[in-house]
């Protein structure tokens, strides 16, 4: 991660700067910022206009010039963005300069996959902990961590300063882990088990459904092959949707 200090930082000891209240959809995007802003700089980019990073980050470039400006980033006429400040400055905001511990509950197939990414050091996270309820594999070395017991969830909290937790475990058994999980101080979780949780308020959870993804990409194919079927006159090719009810207009669904 970037050893620059941080931007807008007091030089008193200990003072936190005040972070910028950001839409939900502007935090969403700035990590898509960071990951070009990062490969430009490991091509020998110091510079950026804003339709460079917009199209690296694959968004509009009113749209970037837009979310960058709530971090008070306008970059410069003629000469764009300064690329090294840029990821300082959504480095801060992210909370990424420092390196968050992570505990996965869950080393089935998909922990398993998770536990052996490379990935997360590099963006700002260590995964710190790998716990399953399964005896079995307790004592299983994964990416050179030990798989504990998840009886184990407190001692690994308070050993490893566990900020973030991630579960990868069957739907039945998510809502206990997310459980133990806050009843540890945990209140960020990653949730990839397919079942919606139920935590205090405070408790942020993000949730990761590969199979919904995946049913949105079915609507959008069976769009297009509906779209691709439309008679030469006009029309939709869709003339009553399942039990009789009529379909809806085809613009205004799109629209919608």
């Amino acid at each position: 991660m970037s050893q620059h200090r941080h931007p807008g930082a007091s030089g008193s000891a200990g003072a936190v700067p005040a972070l910028p209240d950001l839409p939900e959809a502007t935090v969403a995007r700035l990590p898509e910022y960071l990951r070009a802003l990062h490969h430009l700089a490991e091509i020998g980019h110091e510079t950026v206009s804003s339709e460079g990073l917009a199209g690296a980050a694959g968004v509009n470039s009113a749209k970037l010039r837009k979310d960058l400006s709530h971090l008070g980033s306008y970059g410069t006429r003629g000469v764009g963005y300064d690329v090294g400040l840029l990821v300082d400055q959504i480095e801060f905001v992210l909370g990424l300069t420092q390196r968050r511990a992570v505990a996965l509950v869950g080393v089935g197939n998909l922990g398993h996959a998770l536990a052996g990414y490379d990935g997360f050091a590099s963006r700002g996270f260590r995964i710190a902990a790998l716990l399953d309820a399964d005896r079995a594999r307790v004592g299983e070395i994964i990416n050179g961590l030990v798989v504990r017991h998840v009886d184990d969830l407190a001692d690994v909290a308070a050993e490893e300063q566990i900020s973030i937790g991630v579960i990868a475990t069957p739907a039945p058994a998510a809502q206990a882990v997310a459980d133990q999980l806050v009843a540890v101080g945990v209140t960020s979780i990653l949730n990839f088990a397919p079942c919606v949780l139920s935590v205090p308020e405070g408790v942020d959870v993000r949730k990761v459904d590969l199979a919904i993804e995946l049913q949105i990409l079915s609507f959008h194919e069976h769009r297009k092959a509906s779209l691709t079927a439309l008679p030469a006159t006009g029309g939709s090719a869709l003339t009553a949707l399942p039990g009789g009810l009529p379909a809806p207009d085809t613009q205004e669904a799109i629209g919608t």
